[in-house]
Formats: structure tokens, sequence, C-alpha cells
């Protein structure tokens, strides 16, 4: 079984017939999304070759009317989600992120009682539509509650994993916040192991061939529950050694996957433990910052073959190895689709 060749397909990086952002989100699960440029070239970079160019406003617009969100959900960083799964979602991932969210409200000088304060005052101000971080801030403060340093940012996390607010439409560049109910209504009782088999099936749809420890390493959630997922569905899974994938999947293409150019934080680098697969071991320091910020990356040939940057409209493209003329080409047209899909 080629690996590669499977799970490029899975990720809608080869023969793609995915046509929109609600396609590509909806395979993929989950698309790290605190980078915004980076989740919109993600969904670019997998929708079909006659979709290439819809333009990154389509993710905003799908934002603003409410058929994708974004939260802070599997391993507590934002995530870009059909707006159907995030409840569910939240559900699984959010009890372990509480403990940390606990954490980082102590070390920045919030006590238990100015963070359930925060909520409150953030809720109430929700109550009268959408706000922006900095009109939330300006409450906060008005209060009397901490929001120096990371504290605002953990009070809005602490408020979501509450499932009292959430990330809304789009206020020019930034995206407001709502309270949860105004935006997806009234919430129905999540049944825990359902939605760990859904989990475990929409993880391999869109990852598989992988592991068990593959899936709990990108939900976030403890070993034991992925495992719990999978045996609910072992009717419709097939292994091949220490992998499994889905009987019925994305089958690879003919083709080998052209050149692309893909988003910070792109999915082909968080899906797996192990990065090994996809980018060459003495390359993946390039990729992966000492801070951990992983870079926008040059993807051809079934792997990642180096970095990229665009700054004031100008690109610079960081390949591991010099690339044959015939690539170079497919680069520079991948250039401009970029520039013309972010409209720069």
């Amino acid at each position: 079984m080629d690996v590669t060749s499977r799970r490029l397909a899975a990720q809608g990086l080869s023969g793609s017939n995915l046509r929109d952002p609600r396609a590509v989100t909806g395979r993929l699960l989950a698309i790290q999304a605190q980078d915004p440029r980076g989740a919109r070239l993600a969904v670019r970079a997998r929708l079909s070759e006659s979709a290439r160019n819809p333009g990154a406003s389509a993710v905003d617009r799908a934002l603003n009317d409410r058929s994708l969100a974004i939260g802070w959900l599997n391993r507590g960083t934002l995530h870009l989600v059909l707006a159907e799964d995030y409840r569910w979602l939240a559900e699984l991932t959010a009890p372990r992120l509480m403990t940390s969210n606990q954490t980082r409200l102590r070390q920045e000088g919030v006590s238990p009682g100015d963070a359930d304060k925060g909520v409150e005052r953030i809720c109430r101000r929700l109550a009268d539509g959408p706000a922006t971080r900095a009109e939330i801030k300006e409450e906060l403060e008005s209060a009397g509650v901490p929001v120096a340093g990371q504290a605002l940012v953990h009070i809005l996390f602490l408020a979501c994993l509450r499932n009292r607010i959430m990330r809304g439409p789009m206020a020019g560049k930034e995206q407001a916040f709502v309270l949860i109910e105004d935006w997806l209504g009234k919430p129905e009782p999540v049944d825990r192991e359902a939605a760990l088999a859904e989990l475990a099936r929409r993880y391999l749809a869109g990852h598989g061939p992988a592991t068990d420890r593959d899936l709990a390493k990108w939900a976030g959630i403890p070993l034991g529950q992925t495992r719990q997922g999978l045996e609910a569905i072992a009717s419709e899974l097939k292994e091949a050694g220490d992998l499994i994938e889905l009987k019925e999947r994305s089958r690879p293409g003919k083709e080998e996957p052209g050149a692309r150019l893909l988003g910070s934080f792109d999915p082909i680098l968080h899906g797996w433990e192990s990065r090994e697969w996809i980018v060459p071991d003495e390359a993946q320091r390039a990729v992966v910052t000492t801070n951990g910020i992983f870079r926008p990356t040059i993807f051809a040939r079934g792997e990642v073959i180096g970095t990229w940057k665009l700054a004031s409209g100008r690109f610079e493209l960081n390949p591991f190895n010099e690339p044959d003329p015939g690539e170079a080409k497919a680069l520079e047209r991948e250039m401009e689709r970029v520039r013309e899909y972010l409209g720069q």
C-alpha cells in the first residue's frame, strides 16, 4: 500500500473533486486556523482544479452565513469546521482544554471570581449583538476585570469552553464574537459514543490510512477515547499492518500531485504523530521554527520541498534544493494563482 498517495488523496491534495470551502472543511473535519491566511490557503490547495480560485473571501462568506465556524477545538488552538460539527467537537475536546485554561488564567493573574465576572460581562455585551475583541476588552476594562497580557484571550477562551460564546461574522479582517445560541440556535444533547464514532470516521476520511495514536494526537483527546470511537466503526474499517483506513474512501489519483504553495500550519503537517512521511528529516527544522510556528510550505512530488513567504505583495521561495525547469514554471503559475486568490 502506498501510504503517501492514499493520504494525499484523503487530504484532497491529489485527484480532488472538492468544489467549495464547505466541501474541503467537511473532508478534513477541522483545519487549524490561528493564522487566517493559512487556513484560507489550506482550503484553496484542496479545491478541484476547476474551482481553484473562487477567492479567499469565499471562506469569509461561509463564516458570515453560518455554514462554517472557527473555534478553540482539538489541540487547543483555533480550528475551522462545519457549523454543524462545532458543538459535538467542542463536547469531546473541551474537558482537557479547561484544565490548561485555568492554569493560564492563574498565570495571568485572573482570579476565579474575575474570570466568572469576565464571562458574564462578555455575555451581557454580546446580548446586544456581535462585538470585536477590542470592544470586549473595553467592556471588561470598565468592569475592572484584568485584560493585560494574555488575560483577555484566556477569558474569551473560558467563555467559549463554557459554550456561552463563539466566533461569528467577519468584521472587516477580524472575526467578531457572538452568543453561541444566537448564532447556532438552541443546543441538542450530544451522544458522546456517537460523537467518538463520528470523530473516528471523519478523521480517517481526511487523513487515513493512520493509527489510533495519530487520531489521538490530532484530536487532542485520550488514546482510550479514540480507540472507543474506532471500535464503534470497526465494520467500516480495513487494516494494513499497523495502519487502518475506511473501506470506502478516496482513491489515490493516477497523476502525481502538482506543485502547490501551502499556507502556514497546513493540515498536512498536523494530521499524524510523525511528519517524516511528508517532510524530509533534514528539512524539518526549516518548516517548524524554534517557537513552534509552522511556515508556509512548497509542496511537490508528494512531499514538502521548501518554504515560502509573501510580504508586501512579493513572493520569496526557499526550496530545499533547486527545482527542475518544469517545477520552476509550475511554481511561477502557482504564485500568480495564490496572488489572485488572496486578491493581491
